[in-house]
């Protein structure tokens, strides 16, 4: 009889969650990779042999949009603390987004920065974009460079970023950088609100209120919708992937659906403040609710819902932007000022998960928007999924758990978040990374993207 196989891990659960469903099952691990998916009491020889129960067994997340901020801005967050923050809520693998930090990541100069502020601290692997602004649009090189140094794709804003070092493109910009970075095969990722609109309603002492419907009058479903219709024409000119971030309003659905019935290739994601929270339970001067678009009424909310289970909207992500405490300004609660940004990347399974169980969704259903689909919108075929072959990036989750959030024992740097005294059903019991327990210990790998391959590793 031939000797059984050993493995360094094996976790058994009765609530795995597999391409083809939530079963029982015993997931073998070795070298860092999943080797086996067994039945659930299928006898192994494993070095640790771990019995979950009832308790599920996710794919670690993949979250594509999160803001890290160093170097430069470190006192608002860092690679040590967003990886660990990001490892307790179950993401094993996130993107940083090219700002907020100082210098931003819109030239292979400073993506080496970036990458050196990175090394040796990450609790989870990470990846980068690469940013798209005014000054290097009109130098292909430059795009070219980081291209070749492996960033995941390039961000623009159609509206003022926040931060004078990452302006925004005009609509001549916009189709610029869609034409090159379309001849370069990369995705163009795009913060898409009208600049033009937001400007008109937002002239001097026009936003200054603590009420935020004040706030949201200031950032209209119009401007997405203007925003979402340059992106798309752009697309339809140069043939350019591109992709629609952080989706607030469900006004410019129906221009993406005819986008798609024609071939442009845009995919969309929305976020779990946004299919969470509504305007109308926002309280006057509870700025830390304050993001950039602006979280909308209960009735878009639902209809975000309706495009997410339709295939409409692609995936979910954080954009966790968090900032120092005294620039969300709560002691005036001037939504006008305050910093725009909510802090959430160790809340999004437990968020999104509390609100899609009272919908009839399932656990596969959230992993997939979470995992799976943002895997493969990032180029990451290992990561995502719990299947022979992959890296053994695993999530031991408590889908029956109850318990309330205290943003001061959050990993995050400081301890803003909207998510603050609520109470959350479903709780990150372990996060594993190949096959070893994200305590944040730095053992997060730094991700490139192969421009040959369009795939990371």
């Amino acid at each position: 009889m031939p000797a059984r196989a050993r493995y360094d891990l094996v976790l058994r659960s009765r609530r795995a969650v597999l391409p083809d469903g939530e079963q029982p099952a015993a997931v073998c691990v070795a070298g860092g990779r999943i080797a086996a998916v067994l039945s659930y009491a299928d006898p192994v020889d494993g070095a640790r042999d771990i019995h979950l129960g009832d308790l599920a067994l996710l794919p670690g997340l993949v979250d594509t949009h999160v803001h890290v901020n160093e170097p430069g801005r470190t006192e608002w967050e860092g690679f040590a603390s967003a990886t660990r923050a990001a490892a307790l809520g179950g993401v094993t693998t996130l993107i940083d987004m090219p700002l907020n930090s100082v210098p931003p990541t819109t030239t292979a100069a400073a993506l080496t920065a970036k990458r050196a502020a990175a090394t040796g601290k990450c609790a989870v692997d990470v990846g980068f974009w690469g940013g798209a602004v005014p000054e290097n649009i009109t130098d292909p090189a430059e795009l070219s460079a980081l291209h070749t140094a492996g960033v995941f794709g390039f961000k623009c804003f159609l509206a003022d970023s926040g931060v004078p070092e990452f302006p925004p493109v005009s609509r001549a910009g916009l189709e610029t950088a869609a034409h090159y970075l379309a001849r370069l095969g990369a995705t163009l990722i795009v913060h898409a609100e009208d600049g033009s609109t937001l400007g008109e309603l937002t002239a001097p002492g026009l936003g200054a209120s603590t009420r935020f419907g004040d706030f949201l009058a200031t950032r209209p479903d119009s401007a997405e919708c203007l925003a979402v219709s340059d992106v798309l024409a752009a697309a339809r000119r140069t043939g350019a992937r591109v992709h629609i971030l952080h989706l607030s309003s469900a006004e410019p659905l129906g221009l993406i659906e005819h986008a798609r019935a024609e071939g442009v290739a845009v995919t969309v994601e929305t976020c779990p403040h946004y299919l969470v929270f509504d305007a109308e339970d926002v309280p006057d001067g509870a700025t830390e609710f304050k993001c950039c678009p602006p979280i909308r009424s209960a009735a878009n909310r639902e209809r975000l819902w309706a495009a997410l289970e339709s295939g409409l909207i692609d995936f979910i992500v954080s954009d966790h932007s968090p900032c120092t405490v005294d620039l969300k300004l709560r002691e005036s609660g001037d939504f006008g000022a305050a910093w725009g940004g909510i802090a959430s990347v160790q809340l999004g399974l437990s968020a999104v998960w509390t609100a899609a169980r009272g919908r009839g969704w399932q656990l596969g259903e959230v992993a997939d928007a979470m995992a799976r689909r943002t895997a493969d919108f990032a180029g990451l075929p290992r990561k995502g999924r719990i299947e022979i072959g992959c890296d053994a990036d695993l999530v031991v989750f408590d889908p029956e758990a109850r318990w309330k959030v205290n943003a001061h024992e959050l990993a995050h740097r400081n301890p803003v978040t909207p998510y603050h005294a609520r109470t959350l059903t479903g709780l990150v019991r372990a996060t594993y990374l190949r096959g070893e327990e994200a305590d944040g210990t730095p053992r997060g790998r730094l991700l490139r993207r192969d421009p040959a391959t369009g795939t990371a590793s």
